[in-house]
């Protein structure tokens, strides 16, 4: 498998900083990005099937404990959705893509969304991949969390962050892969606290329901049976705001990292769905 380092030749400033990579050799480009408190390595078991395919990207997000400069993450920069929308687009800018398959697991889902409604040529479909809008519960919407719920989650992160990466990670990856538990705990616990408490902040108390409406390319909604980051209620509400073409597929796995823990169910899928 082909490795490019995105931005060797001197001219990609960002894609450096990012660490971005681009693997295969395919005509199409498929953009893969990690969520929260993750970074790019936790594609490594898909990511070769689907570099004999497409030209595969991969990055680190700001917030990453594997980016070098640690003033990349800008707390208030960083606030919404936003800032990592524009970091998207000037990424895939500077990569010179256009017509993209984006892959965005959990946030990267809506950042994905949001980052098509600014800049449509950049972007053929969209996978969403155990993603939600907003996790906060309301009257007439669930979520996954009450308010107090998010409030303990904070004040948990704040208060030993080592011990709530251990226990969080012990929540979202199915404990029947200790593997794939202890490579995402070691993930976590690589993103330093000082940027896990606001980044926490954004994700949990993020609203991008509204963005849903303005998305009207084709999008594949992934979900497992059992995640407890995303209700089963979300897939579906998603799939009816969502003005393009929209499929729903549920993979037979538990927790929020099915790349991690049924990733040959996942390629199933994909190649189902995307044709390969």
């Amino acid at each position: 498998m082909v490795v490019v380092m995105a931005g060797e030749n001197g001219n990609g400033s960002l894609s450096r900083a990012m660490n971005a990579k681009i693997m295969g050799s395919g005509n199409e480009a498929m953009v893969l990005a990690h969520g929260f408190g993750a970074n790019q390595s936790l594609w490594d078991k898909i990511v070769p099937k689907l570099s004999q395919v497409y030209r595969v990207v991969v990055f680190d997000w700001t917030f990453s404990g594997s980016i070098k400069d640690p003033n990349l993450f800008d707390p208030k920069k960083y606030s919404s959705y936003s800032a990592f929308a524009e970091d998207l687009i000037a990424l895939l800018d500077e990569l010179g893509l256009t017509s993209t398959i984006f892959l965005g697991h959990s946030m990267s889902g809506l950042i994905g969304c949001l980052a098509y409604t600014k800049r449509p040529d950049l972007f053929r479909s969209l996978i969403l991949l155990s993603s939600s809008p907003r996790y906060m519960n309301t009257e007439d919407y669930e979520g996954g969390f009450n308010k107090s719920d998010i409030d303990q989650i904070i004040a948990n992160i704040e208060s030993n962050y080592e011990n709530w990466a251990t226990n969080f990670a012990s929540l979202v990856v199915d404990k029947a892969d200790p593997q794939s538990l202890s490579r995402f705990q070691k993930c976590l616990k690589e993103m330093r606290p000082e940027v896990a408490v606001p980044l926490a902040r954004t994700v949990f108390g993020v609203d991008e329901r509204d963005i849903l409406e303005k998305v009207d390319i084709p999008c594949i909604i992934l979900q497992t049976k059992n995640d407890i980051v995303v209700p089963a209620s979300v897939p579906i509400y998603m799939q009816k705001k969502i003005k393009g073409s929209c499929t729903v597929r549920v993979i037979n796995t538990n927790g929020h990292f099915p790349h991690l823990t049924a990733h040959i169910e996942l390629l199933q899928v994909l190649g189902e769905v995307l044709g390969f």
